[in-house]
């Protein structure tokens, strides 16, 4: 009597090469995951996942598979760098299908540069899966465009929080008329608004901060350059908080208010609280 044929391993197996996958999950909202971000995380076995992803892209993860939490947060003890390298060398030399789960995007801030590096050395494929970053995400929040062509010539992705001896030209982008998107500048605020300002941007120029975009707690602020950490104060906004910083943020808003007052079946109170007070009391 023949035998039933044996049921088929679900354990990766260890006879092909190793491959990492460094996957963004994107600003949060679980929605703005791409289609192959999914299809790589339902064949994961084991996920390292940073602190800001959403527990939502976790559901995509099949049953089986041991995520480790590996926090990585601005202003919040974070896991080694140099652990996370050595984890996922260990865990892909096993044969495990390794996913190294990352806020945003893993190119832009995410210190994939690193990973990538530590993995070659030790004979592992990398293969990344880009994601929507923050910063993008926060435009999209007040529907800015970046690159506006009738007021910026382009933009530049920038940290506020920079490694020792790797400080940013602020001077340099004060002159470069790109828009700004500064990542994790909350605690360094008063420092880069004072840098750009001794730099020659105006103090009237419009500024943009947007916490949790994309998140049910989005909260968003606009105010100028010349006020820009005193406001973010006032306003309590916290990290992980974007501020978007150009003549595009204002653009955006005077597009609304023109759109309005071209609609008058439209209500006033449809834009956002506090975008133009004095046009709501007229």
């Amino acid at each position: 009597m023949p035998h039933a044929p044996a049921a088929a391993s679900t354990r990766p197996s260890t006879h092909t090469a190793p491959t990492v996958h460094l996957v963004g999950a994107g600003p949060g909202d679980p929605e703005l995951l791409t289609l192959k971000a999914v299809r790589v995380l339902q064949q994961a076995s084991v996920a390292l996942v940073d602190d800001l992803v959403n527990e939502g892209c976790l559901q995509h993860l099949p049953p089986s598979c041991r995520v480790v939490h590996v926090g990585k947060r601005g202003g919040c003890a974070s896991t080694p760098q140099a652990f996370i390298e050595r984890l996922m060398v260990a865990e892909a030399l096993r044969g495990e299908r390794v996913v190294r789960l990352k806020g945003g995007d893993p190119l832009l801030f995410g210190r994939a540069g690193e990973e990538i590096a530590a993995l070659r050395v030790a004979g592992i494929a990398v293969e990344v899966v880009p994601g929507i970053t923050a910063g993008v995400a926060a435009a999209a929040a007040s529907a800015v465009s970046l690159t506006h062509r009738d007021h910026a010539r382009g933009v530049a992705f920038v940290t506020g929080h920079t490694a020792a001896g790797n400080g940013v030209d602020w001077a340099a982008l004060a002159r470069s008329g790109l828009t700004l998107v500064v990542y994790m500048g909350v605690s360094t605020a008063a420092a880069i608004q004072q840098a750009l300002l001794d730099g020659g941007l105006p103090a009237s120029t419009p500024a943009l901060l947007v916490q949790s975009a994309s998140n049910p707690d989005e909260r968003r602020l606009r105010t100028r350059l010349g006020w820009l950490a005193e406001s973010l104060a006032a306003s309590g906004l916290a990290s992980p908080c974007v501020m978007i910083i150009g003549e595009v943020t204002e653009a955006q808003m005077q597009a609304e208010i023109q759109t309005q007052a071209d609609a008058p079946s439209w209500s006033w109170s449809s834009l956002q609280p506090g975008l133009c007070p004095a046009s709501q009391a007229a």
